[in-house]
């Protein structure tokens, strides 16, 4: 009897791998690969690029470490899930190899491309059928690359999203995803299909896209050679695949309407539950396939996205901070008060911001007071920066009909943070609750309903763990409502 199921999140930084164990529900082992973050390659300014083979190869280490710690039987693994990082374009030719390194989600090159085609579309009929402008997304890549390299074009034969090419390399097929389609912004949501037309005017063959399956499916399963590679058993299922942000809201079992999850690592999202049809004209937040979605249960994922969140605590932590942990920049900013004695910091400094309407103004420190202001001054502006930009784009998820009063998150990243976890309830108004899951732990619950070892979703979740709940401060509200009008009066005047 298969009695494990192993997860992966694959990120831009790192590969997580989890093992848990299907009847307790509980975490068994985990191993994150490589010890320093993956490269991000930068060609040019605000582009970024990856290596899929190097994802790849840290699956296969994080794989071997996990179970090797587990002291798990490779037998009694019955089944794999995969989160990853959204919106990356991998290309493939007819031999399933990597044909350029992928252009990942953080990089900016096809926004004008995104925004040709959203004109010349028309706005009424994107928005109708997509729900969103092709902005910066996987589709607007694409084509990209199709205008800048076209003898690297040629030789496409498949498009894959990074979750994508991690299920090929595991099971020697190429397929997608309906809820992948949708984050590449090339599901028809009116018709329910593949968006052909869009793929017409972008001069690109419908055959590029690999089969769809459902998000819970057990149509793909490891191959011969994998599977000895490895040391795990031919044949186990892979059977869920899913987006992180998709993925993150699984993982704190929001999968109904009105339920909200958040997540602050290297970006910050908050990721909304609709069972209608909704998106924003501006599309500064964006409408996805929620991974539970079916035609008769619409489920729809509305997303904030913030590019420059972890990345900027990180960009702290490498240059200012002389090797202090997290955790003693933490507590430097809980010496400070709520609103940083006037100091304001634009958070933005990691490409095309869709909340800003694919604005760049990059990161920005405003009233600097060189009499007053230490490091732990700006550590804790920064941690409000990227509170205030949540709350800048919670309004505009009110504005169609989203307003949270419970959020859900996983203890981990940014709301390990005191201040962070505190001031974002206390701004937003809702309280927070911390769940001990992540993104692999998710993925690998996701693979076990998908497998069939859990009957339902319900099931699948009766032994999520919640750690802590943070509640609005009364005592403080005045002081982070005035120190967000300042912030966002100083956003207004840059984008003006």
């Amino acid at each position: 009897m298969q009695k494990y199921s192993i997860g992966y999140d694959v990120g831009s930084a790192f590969v997580k791998a989890s093992l848990i164990d299907l009847s307790s529900g509980k975490n068994i082992a985990s191993f994150t690969s490589p010890e320093k973050e993956m490269k991000i390659h930068a060609p040019e300014s605000d582009w970024a690029e990856q290596e899929p083979e190097v994802w790849w190869e840290n699956v296969k280490t994080a794989t071997k470490k996990v179970i090797h710690n587990s002291g798990v039987k490779p037998a009694e693994i019955g089944s794999i899930g995969i989160s990853y990082q959204m919106h990356g374009l991998v290309l493939i030719d007819k031999n399933k190899e990597v044909i350029r390194p992928s252009i990942i989600w953080c990089d900016s090159r096809a926004v004008e491309v995104g925004e040709k085609t959203f004109r010349e579309i028309g706005p009424k009929k994107s928005l109708e059928y997509l729900l969103n402008s092709p902005g910066n997304f996987t589709a607007s890549k694409l084509k990209w690359i199709k205008e800048n390299e076209p003898e690297l074009f040629e030789r496409v034969h498949k498009i894959l999203l990074p979750g994508d090419y991690i299920s090929l390399k595991l099971t020697n097929e190429a397929t997608t995803t309906y809820s992948g389609l949708s984050e590449g912004i090339l599901w028809d949501f009116k018709n329910e299909n593949q968006a052909n037309f869009l793929l017409d005017y972008l001069g690109i063959s419908h055959d590029v896209i690999p089969d769809a399956i459902p998000n819970f499916s057990r149509d793909t399963c490891v191959s011969k050679e994998i599977a000895e590679e490895l040391g795990i058993p031919e044949g186990i299922p892979v059977s869920y695949r899913a987006g992180d942000q998709p993925n993150n809201a699984l993982s704190l079992n929001v999968l109904k309407p009105g339920e909200i999850a958040a997540t602050a690592g290297t970006s910050g999202v908050v990721y909304g539950v609709s069972d209608e049809v909704k998106y924003d004209p501006q599309s500064r937040v964006n409408t996805f396939l929620h991974v539970n979605h079916t035609q008769k249960d619409p489920r729809l994922g509305v997303l904030l996205c913030i590019n420059g969140t972890g990345s900027l605590n990180a960009w702290l932590k490498r240059n200012i901070t002389d090797g202090l942990s997290y955790e003693e920049m933490n507590a430097m900013a809980a010496e400070i008060p709520p609103g940083s004695e006037g100091l304001s910091v634009l958070p933005f400094g990691n490409g095309a911001e869709r909340v800003l309407s694919n604005a760049n103004p990059g990161c920005q420190v405003h009233n600097l007071n060189f009499n007053i202001h230490s490091r732990s001054h700006l550590i804790r502006a920064s941690q409000e920066g990227i509170v205030f930009t949540f709350k800048y784009g919670i309004d505009i998820m009110r504005e169609i009909g989203i307003t949270p009063s419970v959020i859900r998150a996983g203890n981990t990243n940014m709301f390990l943070s005191p201040v962070f976890r505190q001031s974002i309830a206390s701004v937003i108004g809702a309280r927070i609750e911390l769940y001990d899951t992540d993104g692999a732990q998710g993925a690998a619950r996701g693979a076990a309903i998908g497998a069939g070892f859990y009957k339902n979703y319900e099931q699948a979740f009766e032994t999520l763990h919640k750690i802590m709940e943070i509640s609005p401060e009364e005592s403080t509200k005045e002081q982070y409502q005035e120190a967000y009008n300042r912030w966002k009066a100083v956003l207004d005047k840059v984008l003006s």
